[in-house]
């Protein structure tokens, strides 16, 4: 008490001395040293507004005549030295460099300008109080000068989004870098940070070495946020575990792994966000210890199914801060948690879509009355139906996802009050009729009806005049072609979004005239024909997709779709163009290559004739697919200005020019593709050409020469290259080993003299090797490698002049085809992206089969024409995965192995034109998978084995043996002895004459080889009847068959 009473006693006296002086409490508080006020000054005279923005700056009202700390902005000390900067958000642009001479600055915040320049490597040194830093959504770009590294008194560092700002480079968004320094030596000497912002900032350059003993250098830190920076390696899990942390936000790192720890009782955890990344695992039981958790954000984790997995826990329910929770788009399953309003008050946001979740909805759910936003759709709940009565009670949703759920939605009491949605998504729910409770729902924004089974008209009540995204894709509805909308509706909505593809649209929607504010517009894969209305052709359009219908021209009113008046060339604002697999012709409109804003042009598979236009003025292009038209002449040189392209696909055209070696400085070209044209010449080299490419294909064209050693160390990083049919020669360069992440090599059809290229085992991503119908030589060496060809599953060495016997070392090498993929349920692809799907053509029985997509799952090997002897060794049956096997026209001798019997994952089976003897091993008859066999011209006798499928095959499967005998051949087992008549004339030619027949088929794998009839020999890209009847004929087949 007595120590309070002084305590007491002090404080009113301070109070009455101050206010017996409170002018000069004021004075202090205004004084401004010299030194500050001319550094500020300069400032001023530094900085000025970012072009295009004219609103009014704090700067604007510092007067040279007024005390510097009473500048808006500035904060000083009691003796006059500024120690506080806030100039955020200004929009201002220049140099801030006189900032440096403020010594005794503790926080500077320029955030939310438009300085688009480099930060200066040389002077953050010179500010060696500073506490908080934030130079956040400036549009700052390059590395992170060391000089941050030195303030070692930072609490708090922001440096995030750079590209969040109003003024962009017309050239790219602008990026921050870390790399030297490296984000440990950034953060090595910070001690005292307690939160960290390095948002957008590219961190890729330093493997998995960012985040190691980070942790211990950051022991006060409570806020790490770091999404979108291109992590990768596993993230460490002490992070977790800092006894201040916070909030954690990793988000957008596709590539960082880890998994969640189990948390401490009472933890300060309060935000946790690893949206797409690379997370697995489970949720463990003791996420119930985080009592101030707000938001848990586990969404969309791992691009490559390994996301976390296992049930929800249930206790998640009683974590009474929470507010935010979304676990959508991973693996949990079980059952809902059980939510109640007792648990979880302030639970506004729930998302649990796209997992597999069973079982029913609990009731509690309905009692969530904080709920706004509520995503259940895409799991596995009990087949019942919901009833509107059950969310009469959710007063505040405003966002309601019950995508694929069995409807249709009903309800037993009228007078119940539906929410007054903004949103809502009932995908894939086999409606067959527009729901009626859309009719009262007046605020609707946002509808999505997509692949249902609503057929008819559209009702007019569905058009609400709030609406502004709409997806009614996939269903069979239609839309006349003239309706009085302005009659029919007082105020037709104004859309920015409107997805209609696969709907049974005949024509152009009439009420697309009155839609000025349109953005986004996908009319694709209907059956709308002719020439597109000029009224279609909004200026406010960013997206437009246009693709798999009937149309012929892109100009109502002129057939010359190139001139600059064309109506799309008033599209200013357009970032993607997609009017592929159409009946288009005449020339690509050369305005195209005006649009700035430009990023994907898709006009391939049309009759677009004439020459490329020229592209030099859309510099933000990324991907360029002009495939399968009729464009002729040379590439455009305009092509290299357009330094965001990351793909390019100019296959099946006609197009004559040398190999573009300019593209080459493009930075971020990854897949190029030039072939079936009529490109020549050799394939030169020029330094740190294709620094990323990945995809280059230049297969079908006429180059010619050798293949430049150089060319191959320089474009180290490919995964796919294909020759194939060229005019190439000489030796293979072995700088070819240089090419780690090669996956693909398509040699094919060329004319390269070399021996086997054994030293290509150094490649330990090789899938697919192609040398056939070349003029490679001599015996295939014996491999040294033990681990030789781990991942090879299509080995293609038909054609050649390889001699010698198949060693057992040789079938001991191919491991890649040793090991049966058990995981058949979700088929995946050789180099399966968005913008590139590798091919392979594979010959098998005369039949030349191009696959547009190769599945992991086929593996085949082909050694047909060429000069091998000797047996075939039993070491064949380690190939367990092998479903293709040609060896015909050889010199191969002996008896046929029963270990072939082995192979039971076998389809295609060739020893023809061999010299094989003895009998067919009975073990054959149980490659129940066997569907195409042929041992003809051989020299086997005995009676063909007739069960299982063996029943099936042929006179062709077995012609040319003179000592065969029983079905399906015509000879009889008792005349055996009797001279056996030649093969007819006509037999003769069909067997040694026969065309290649080209077939086209999507990746299925080598078993829908079987069985075709001469008359299915091309099989469109989008249309599969023919392969489903075709599978469901070949599995009743194979069915008989066991």
């Amino acid at each position: 008490m007595e120590n309070l009473g002084i305590l007491t006693a002090l404080f009113f006296l301070f109070s009455s001395s101050t206010s017996l002086h409170p002018s000069s409490q004021t004075n202090l508080q205004n004084h401004c040293l010299d030194d500050q006020r001319s550094a500020l000054l300069q400032l001023q005279h530094h900085l000025y507004y970012a072009p295009n923005f004219t609103f009014s700056s704090k700067l604007e009202l510092w007067d040279p005549n007024t005390q510097c700390c009473s500048w808006k902005g500035v904060t000083c000390d009691a003796l006059g030295h500024v120690i506080g900067i806030d100039l955020s958000y200004q929009n201002l642009s220049g140099s801030f460099y006189s900032i440096f001479n403020l010594h005794h600055l503790q926080r500077l915040n320029l955030a939310g300008n438009n300085f688009n320049t480099t930060l200066f490597q040389y002077g953050f040194g010179k500010l060696p109080n500073l506490t908080h830093l934030d130079l956040s959504a400036s549009c700052f770009h390059d590395q992170i000068p060391v000089g941050i590294s030195y303030l070692t008194r930072l609490v708090s560092l922001n440096l995030s989004y750079q590209d969040d700002c109003y003024w962009r480079n017309d050239q790219s968004s602008a990026s921050l870098e870390l790399e030297k320094p490296n984000f440990k030596i950034l953060i090595k000497k910070m001690r005292s940070l307690r939160e960290l912002y390095l948002d957008g900032v590219n961190i890729s350059s330093q493997s998995s070495e960012w985040c190691e003993t980070t942790s211990l250098s950051l022991p006060k830190l409570s806020v790490l946020s770091m999404s979108n920076c291109d992590l990768n390696g596993h993230f460490p899990a002490e992070f977790f575990l800092l006894p201040k942390m916070q909030r954690i936000d990793i988000s957008d790192n596709s590539r960082l792994m880890g998994q969640l720890p189990e948390f401490p009782i009472n933890h300060t955890l309060e935000v946790l966000s690893l949206q797409y990344t690379n997370f697995s695992g489970k949720l463990p039981e003791s996420v119930s210890n985080l009592k101030l958790l707000r938001v848990l954000t586990l969404s969309k984790l791992s691009l490559n199914f390994n996301s976390i997995s296992g049930s929800i826990p249930p206790s998640i329910a009683n974590l009474s801060n929470l507010v935010e929770l979304d676990l959508s788009g991973n693996n949990f399953n079980g059952l809902i948690p059980p939510f109640h309003r007792s648990g979880v008050p302030n639970l506004a946001y729930l998302d649990l879509s796209r997992n597999r979740l069973s079982g029913s909805i609990p009731s509690s759910l309905f009692t969530l009355s904080t709920l706004q936003t509520l995503s259940l759709g895409y799991n596995s709940f009990s087949d019942y139906q919901l009833k509107l009565d059950m969310f009469f009670q959710l007063n505040n949703l405003r966002f309601l996802d019950l995508s694929n759920m069995t409807l249709p939605i009903g309800s037993h009491n009228k007078s119940l009050t539906f929410p007054q949605l903004e949103g809502l998504a009932l995908r894939s729910c086999n409606l067959t009729e527009f729901p009626e409770f859309i009719k009262s729902q007046n605020k609707l924004t946002s509808l999505h009806l997509s692949n249902n089974r609503i057929h008819g008209l559209i009702p007019n009540w569905l058009w609400k005049t709030t609406l502004i995204w709409v997806d009614l894709s996939s269903n069979r509805i239609d839309i006349p072609n003239q309706i009085a909308f302005d009659d029919a509706i007082s105020s037709f909505p104004m859309l920015r979004w409107l997805h209609l593809q696969s709907c049974n649209i005949s024509t152009f929607p009439a009420f697309l005239k009155s839609q000025e504010s349109l953005e986004d517009l996908d009319l694709s894969n209907n059956k709308i024909s002719g020439a597109v209305p000029n009224w279609v052709w909004k200026k406010s359009l960013q997206s437009l997709n246009l693709s798999n219908n009937s149309l012929t021209s892109l100009d109502q009113f002129s057939s010359n779709q190139d001139s600059l008046r064309a109506p799309i060339c008033n599209l200013s604002q357009l970032q993607s163009f997609d009017a592929s697999f159409n009946k288009l012709s005449g020339s690509i409109p050369s305005c195209l290559g005006n649009i700035n804003t430009l990023s994907f042009l898709y006009l391939q598979q049309n009759n677009f004739s004439g020459s490329i236009p020229d592209f030099g003025g859309a510099t933000q292009l990324y991907a360029l697919k002009l495939k399968d038209n009729k464009l002729e002449g040379k590439l455009p040189r305009s092509l290299a200005n357009c330094t965001m392209l990351y793909a390019v696909n100019l296959g099946n055209n006609t197009l004559h020019d040398t190999f573009p070696l300019w593209l080459g400085k493009l930075p971020g070209l990854m897949v190029l593709i030039l072939r079936a044209n009529r490109f020549y010449g050799p394939i030169k080299h020029l330094e740190n050409n294709f620094p990323k490419l990945d995809v280059l294909d230049i297969a079908s064209n006429n180059f010619s020469g050798q293949l430049a050693i150089e060319f191959f160390q320089a474009t180290h990083k490919l995964r796919s290259l294909k020759i194939n049919g060229n005019n190439l020669e000489g030796k293979l360069p072995r700088s070819l080993a240089n090419c780690k992440k090669l996956e693909v090599l398509d040699l094919g059809k060329n004319m390269i003299h070399d021996t086997f290229p054994y030293w290509l085992v150094k490649l330990p991503l090789l899938k697919v090797l192609i040398l056939r119908s070349n003029r490679f030589y001599g015996s295939i060496k014996f491999f040294e490698d033990g681990n030789a060809f781990p991942m090879l599953h299509i080995l293609d060495l038909a054609y050649n002049n390889f001699s010698g016997e198949v060693s057992v070392d040789f079938f001991q090498s191919l491991r890649g085809m040793m090991v049966i993929d058990g995981n058949k349920v979700k088929p995946s692809y050789v180099g399966d992206n968005y913008y590139y799907k590798d091919s392979v053509t594979i010959v098998n029985r005369g039949f030349e089969i191009f696959y547009q997509k190769i599945l992991t799952l086929l593996t085949c090997l082909d050694l047909s024409n060429n000069n091998f002897h000797g047996r075939i060794l039993e070491e064949v049956q380690d190939l367990k995965s092998l479903h293709v096997l040609n060896l015909s026209y050889n010199g191969l001798f002996g008896p046929i192995p029963s270990a072939l019997g082995s192979l039971t994952e076998l389809e295609s089976l060739d020893l023809s034109r061999n010299s094989f003897s003895g009998k067919i091993p009975p073990q054959l008859t149980s490659l129940t998978f066997l569907a195409v066999l042929n041992l003809s011209y051989n020299q086997l006798d005995g009676r063909i084995p007739e069960s299982n499928q063996f029943g099936t095959f042929s006179n062709d499967s077995y012609i040319g043996n003179p000592r065969l005998c029983g079905v399906p051949l015509t000879r009889k087992c008792n005349e055996v002895g009797s001279k056996m008549l030649p093969p007819k004339e006509d037999e003769d030619l069909w067997i040694d004459g026969l065309s290649v027949w080209k077939v086209v088929l999507m990746g299925y794998g080598c078993g829908l080889v079987i069985g075709f009839s001469i008359g299915y020999t091309v099989l469109n890209e989008f249309r599969n009847k023919w392969i489903a009847i075709f599978i469901q004929n070949w599995n009743q087949k194979r069915r008989r068959s066991k």
